[in-house]
């Protein structure tokens, strides 16, 4: 997928809230995409960390467009489940988040997603499985 087919899907699919976080394509192959989360104090909650809602609808989001990729196209999908484990605050700084399809089968794809700050450390690790609706 190119950086402007990525960006299409990504307003033809996403809720407006979504569309807000601003992610960027980085990088696609056929079985991973990475986006970048630009920062925003935005995201941030009273406690001045980016809000976990943030990270789920990035996580989200970024597996989407790696299923895509995979798929060779967009196919309606429905997220099944999003465990999510927070690993470190993140109070600034552009975050990337890589999603890779660890199994598609022919109706469930079972992924992994990774969200790292900018020191490099990963700040969020997802898991993931998606129900293919057609």
């Amino acid at each position: 997928m190119t950086e402007t087919a990525i960006l299409d899907l990504l307003e033809r699919v996403l809720a407006p809230w979504v569309r807000s976080l601003a992610l960027k394509p980085v990088s696609v192959s056929d079985d991973s995409a990475t986006l970048k989360l630009p920062f925003s104090g935005e995201f941030r909650h009273s406690g001045g960390v980016i809000c976990g809602q943030v990270f789920m609808a990035a996580a989200d989001t970024a597996m989407i467009v790696a299923i895509s990729a995979a798929l060779g196209e967009f196919r309606p999908m429905t997220t099944v489940s999003l465990n999510i484990n927070f690993m470190r605050a993140v109070r600034k700084g552009d975050v990337l988040v890589t999603a890779r399809v660890l199994r598609m089968g022919r109706n469930l794809v079972f992924g992994e997603i990774e969200l790292v700050d900018e020191e490099g450390k990963m700040a969020v690790h997802a898991t993931t499985t998606y129900a293919l609706t057609n």
